[in-house]
């Protein structure tokens, strides 16, 4: 048995290619195929089977464009309920591939669906060597129970009976293979090792280590980071099937004219995807920003509105198609077309623009000491919790799609994040919804920190 990890930067993804002699199995497939086919065709293996732990909630799945592609069966949890031709399989199935031997665990818990593989390798033993986690158990973190509203409690409980009744049954020696690492936000504390064992998670994973039901159901429902907007949208795409990539639309080079034209429709948006600060020199009005080489596709998942056209503004033809690609991660399939010639072709052209003025921290600092200007502090909350500036306001940057209400049109507002994306996507809000005096603040709390503004 051979197994291949495949990792997916931002969300974090890990999917695995499982081999036999003649055919392989593909675990929680991203819709980018072309990884799994390469893998395959170059070990001379044929992919007949699909598997999927859960509905995933964080991407869209790649399950059947890699059906389509190699007439591999997909295999779901039978709770899922998916409208796709699939086996529906439950706690205690077994399917086989040559000689290794996949049991299913109900492992409801993170997702109602949740389901792990346990693979035991047939030709050298019948002991589980293997289990396939998905988003149950991770690398010093087990899965979030509380993305379905009114049933947190009630998940918590059943994770915590699935934990311990029946993967933590597994040997020690049990080698344990995640859906995801650290960056996602299925878990809280996810290690940046990506494998891991049985074994060592008992030693060392606090989740396990909580003794208690009554403890651990209170632990996995308090203090959780916020879930982004798309974790509800993915799981019900993934369920109904996703669209075809090979039949979705790659967007079109647009002239300035044309793409003055397009993005004057009402279901038009337009995503600035450069740099933060090339944002902040020149962007069109009213456009979204979110920096690509940044955590791109979770935050475009977590603001953008859904059923929109997204007209992006790129920097180059390779920045517009690592774009959609992200984009398509998290279901946003239509992007008709992108900005050719980027922002210099479009000032050339005598078009409108806008800008963002990127503040020094000392400046800043003089500015909100005498109540000329007021600092908002955009990250997370725990990042608040750990350390902020006392004369800031907190609204992570995401909330300022509704709480930008509660703010002056008039008055000077100076974004901070950690470092100056996520503070450009806020800035980007804050324009949008009419306010001209927005700065972000250069090099973020880092800056602010070091110049001895802030604890």
């Amino acid at each position: 048995m051979i197994i291949i990890q495949f990792f997916v930067p931002g969300i974090a993804h890990i999917s695995y290619l499982v081999a036999a002699n003649k055919t392989c199995v593909v675990i929680d497939p991203s819709r980018d195929i072309g990884r799994y086919l390469d893998a395959a065709r170059g070990m001379g293996l044929r992919i007949t089977h699909i598997f999927e732990t859960h509905l995933h909630a964080d991407f869209v799945s790649g399950h059947l464009d890699l059906a389509e592609a190699t007439g591999a069966e997909i295999v779901v949890p039978k709770a899922g309920n998916c409208a796709f031709p699939h086996i529906p399989v439950s706690d205690g199935d077994e399917v086989k591939l040559e000689h290794i031997r996949f049991t299913v665990l109900g492992a409801y818990g993170h997702t109602p669906d949740e389901i792990c593989y346990v693979a035991a390798d047939t030709s050298r033993g019948d002991s589980p060597v293997a289990l396939f986690s998905g988003d149950t158990l991770f690398v010093g973190d087990v899965g979030r129970p509380d993305l379905f509203p009114g049933k947190a409690r009630e998940l918590a409980a059943a994770l915590y009976d699935n934990l311990h009744e029946k993967i933590l049954k597994l040997p020690d020696e049990c080698e344990v293979y995640p859906a995801h690492g650290m960056g996602s936000l299925c878990g809280r504390m996810m290690s940046a090792k990506r494998t891991t064992t049985i074994g060592y998670e008992k030693k060392y994973n606090y989740a396990l280590r909580i003794q208690s039901r009554t403890e651990f159901v209170s632990v996995l429902t308090s203090d959780m980071p916020a879930a982004p907007d798309h974790f509800a949208r993915c799981s019900v795409i993934n369920r109904a099937g996703p669209a075809l990539m090979k039949d979705l639309v790659q967007p079109a080079p647009l002239d300035p004219g044309a793409f003055s034209a397009s993005i004057r429709q009402e279901r038009a948006i337009v995503l600035d995807v450069r740099s933060y600060p090339a944002f902040s020199g020149m962007h069109i009005p009213g456009s979204w920003h979110i920096d690509l080489t940044g955590n791109f596709a979770t935050q475009a998942g977590w603001v953008l509105p859904p059923d929109r056209d997204i007209f992006l503004v790129v920097d180059d033809r390779r920045q517009a198609e690592e774009a959609t690609l992200q984009l398509r991660r998290v279901g946003f399939d239509h992007i008709p077309g992108f900005l050719e010639g980027g922002m210099l072709l479009w000032g050339s052209a005598g078009l409108p623009i806008d800008r963002v003025s990127v503040m020094p921290p000392h400046e800043a600092h003089t500015l909100v000491t005498s109540g000329d200007a007021t600092l908002i502090d955009v990250r997370s909350r725990e990042e608040w919790q750990a350390a902020h500036a006392g004369q800031s306001i907190h609204i992570p940057w995401h909330d300022l799609r509704t709480r930008y209400i509660g703010l002056d049109p008039a008055g000077h507002y100076i974004v901070m994040c950690r470092g100056g994306q996520r503070a450009s996507i806020a800035a980007s809000i804050l324009k949008m919804h009419g306010f001209s005096r927005v700065s972000n603040l250069g090099g973020g709390y880092t800056a602010y920190q070091r110049a001895g503004f802030a604890p």
